[in-house]
């Protein structure tokens, strides 16, 4: 806070008054000095008020000038592509707009055109599909208060007219859409609003199909056990549908379902062969094979091809040999697309944490060098049914999600949209990211991406280590938005581990935090608190760590098992007791999480869980800590943030809570979060001792 003096119209006001004073009517009226104040008033700053829907504990009073300041960062705007048009040149995207509160969807007519929006509404819409035979309307899936529980929208694109074509009550999601029929192939898992003491003992997945022109007439093809069933693709005949089993982030299965009669088989693994991951990637376009990856043959997930032959009842079963088709590229393929005609194989590699594009020429397989590439790190891509043409979502340091298109006959590069950037910011001047590494304890190599303050701020700089959720997940080269304040204004480094049990490295590497070796990944948060004392721009006494989901409970751990090394935490949706986190998780989500973290039934693994979870060790936590969490959570329930909060005020430890009623697994709403941010940066602010 600044004092100011008084302003102009006080200072002409007291002159008046003076101007008026009883003077001698025969004496001359002398000239009148300007009046200088003796004393300068402090302004009394205005304040930021939370949102209505925002409960707020423990928050000292914030100024909304410091909003002002930080906002500029999160008003950097990219573009989330969402679907290709079946028979256009145009594209659906997902963007929020300047001074709009949620992600909405867009319709893009041609590169770098006016996004026309076609959904609005106090809950985002990022997921959609258009009718895939002339995209006379969209299918769009919604939440509510973030809550997760999808349902899907038919939306004719001309009126913005909507309708409901699902039940509500289950989490709905749109599998496939067969274009002969017209029919979408829907999966729904039932919602038990468990953080409520709803449950159930059984789990199970409904396949059916339903006519968003006639939504009435549901016929439900398949029950499938358990909630772990996704990334389906119907054959070219439309008969059968590929879908991926999924049991944990190493194991997964290729099923075939018969969508006449719901008749199902195991495609892969076969009987007797080694458990592995496998996710579904296209069918050939005459239906003779399955493209699918997997880590099958070795650490890393492959792109790999299946040939299938019809059984005695005309269905496909598999034959023949598995055929490796990037056995040469050293990292995850992490998604792929077939082209429709059949001449190439577009795969996402994820290396190093930067997302590339690569190109496999079919059927050989060979590698097709590419002129052009999208700038940044790639996170997305799909190709046009009709034409071919590749779409790809990048981001980079200097800029958020962008789309462009690469010709894979010319191997051209197109850009359709640009981020939107307040004035005044340079996004040239966005911080790079390195990738750093250190060594843990135990000999292993850990990684992470590091970015460090401009040169005018000297010396060894604090450090704000941010921690990725999953725990199956990694922190990827691209935008860092907010976090970019952190570095660029109050010369804070920020840096993203990928500690064991993060994805991206191999298959061997992800399980090693699973069950009773859960606290090794904190292990690895130490070694990297050893390796930044040894770095001449780091401050390794001056740390605050924060995550988000699993990230949040690896602030926790941090609180707790290094609260003599860190200056504080700030957890978002974080899990404090693994016990009752397992119980209260949403019923389709418990086993996917059982074999992550243990079952917490039995009794051995149950006293473990519990002698790990940072509630159980609250009375460690000595250092500030902030606390963000949604009401209406289905993965991280909120009474795991208010159970740790309840501790830690009876404890009279210093503890800042923020609660949503309006949210779910983060903040989505842009009031919420720009108040959470802004307490954010007091928080580290204060912690550091910065102010």
């Amino acid at each position: 806070m600044r004092a100011t003096h008084i302003g102009t119209a006080l200072a002409l006001a007291c002159a008046l008054l003076v101007g008026c004073a009883p003077v001698s009517p025969v004496s001359p009226v002398p000239a009148v000095s300007p009046v200088s104040p003796v004393s300068s008033t402090p302004r009394v700053p205005e304040l930021l008020q939370p949102p209505s829907a925002l409960h707020v504990e423990g928050v000292p009073p914030l100024e909304r000038a410091r909003l002002d300041a930080v906002r500029r960062y999160s008003e950097v705007l990219g573009h989330a592509f969402v679907d290709w048009h079946p028979t256009r040149r145009e594209m659906l995207l997902a963007h929020r707009a300047p001074g709009a509160s949620t992600a909405q969807l867009y319709r893009l007519r041609a590169p770098l055109a006016a996004p026309e929006r076609l959904t609005d509404g106090a809950d985002p819409v990022t997921r959609a599909r258009w009718e895939p035979r002339l995209g006379r309307f969209i299918v769009f899936a919604r939440g509510s208060g973030g809550d997760e529980s999808f349902q899907l929208f038919r939306l004719d694109p001309d009126t913005r007219a909507t309708l409901q074509l699902t039940a509500n009550g289950e989490r709905h999601a749109l599998l496939d859409w067969l274009a002969t029929s017209g029919r979408l192939v829907v999966a729904s898992v039932p919602l038990d609003r468990t953080a409520a003491d709803g449950r159930r003992s059984e789990v199970h997945t409904t396949v059916a199909l339903v006519d968003p022109l006639a939504p009435a007439a549901r016929r439900v093809v398949a029950e499938l056990p358990g909630g772990g069933w996704f990334g389906a693709l119907a054959s070219p005949d439309e008969r059968q549908l590929a879908i991926t089993r999924y049991v944990s982030v190493t194991e997964s299965e290729l099923w075939l379902i018969d969508l006449s009669d719901g008749a199902r088989r195991r495609l892969l693994p076969r009987a007797g062969e080694a458990r592995a991951a496998y996710f579904v990637g296209g069918w050939a376009s005459d239906g003779s094979a399955l493209y699918f990856t997997s880590d099958r043959a070795g650490e890393f997930r492959e792109a790999m091809r299946v040939p299938l032959a019809a059984d005695a009842a005309g269905r496909p079963a598999a034959a023949g040999a598995v055929q490796r088709l990037a056995a040469h590229i050293p990292w995850d393929v992490q998604d792929g697309d077939v082209d429709p005609q059949g001449r190439w194989l577009s795969l996402l590699v994820n290396v190093d944490g930067r997302g590339e594009l690569r190109l496999l020429e079919l059927p050989a397989g060979r590698e097709r060098p590419l002129a052009q590439r999208a700038p940044g790190s790639v996170a997305r891509i799909a190709v046009h049914r009709a034409s071919g043409e590749i779409a790809l979502q990048s981001s980079g340091p200097q800029g958020p999600a962008r789309i462009s298109s690469l010709d894979p006959a010319s191997g051209l590069l197109e850009v359709w949209t640009q981020p939107l950037v307040p004035p005044g910011l340079d996004l040239s001047a966005m911080p790079e990211q390195q990738i750093v590494r250190w060594p843990s304890f135990d000999g292993r190599t850990i990684s992470g991406i590091l970015s460090l303050p401009p040169a005018q701020f000297g010396g060894r700089r604090p450090l704000l280590m941010v921690m990725h959720g999953g725990p199956e997940g990694q922190a990827r080269i691209g935008w860092n938005g907010r976090l970019n304040y952190f570095v660029r204004e109050l010369g804070i480094a920020v840096l993203e581990p990928n500690v064991r049990g993060s994805t991206g490295y191999g298959k061997t590497f992800v399980d090693l935090d699973n069950g009773r070796l859960r606290e090794d990944s904190v292990r690895d948060m130490a070694a990297a608190l050893d390796w930044a004392a040894t770095q001449e721009r780091l401050d390794a006494r001056r740390v605050v760590v924060m995550g988000g989901s699993y990230g949040g409970y690896m602030a926790l751990a941090a609180s707790t098992l290094l609260a003599q090394r860190i200056s504080g935490a700030a957890a978002s949706v974080g899990i404090s007791n693994f016990v009752s986190f397992l119980e209260r998780t949403e019923s389709y989500r418990r086993d996917l999480r059982r074999a992550e973290y243990g079952d917490e039934r039995d009794p051995a693994m149950r006293a473990f869980l519990l002698s790990i979870s940072p509630l159980t060790h609250a009375e460690r936590i000595t250092k500030p800590l902030l606390v963000v969490q949604g009401r209406n959570d289905p993965r991280v329930p909120w009474s795991e943030s208010e159970q740790i909060v309840r501790r830690l005020q009876a404890l009279q430890r210093p503890v800042w809570y923020l609660l949503a009623d309006n949210e779910g697994h983060g903040f989505a709403r842009r009031e919420n979060a720009d108040y959470y941010f802004v307490a954010l940066t007091r928080f580290v602010e204060q912690a550091l001792g910065l102010r």
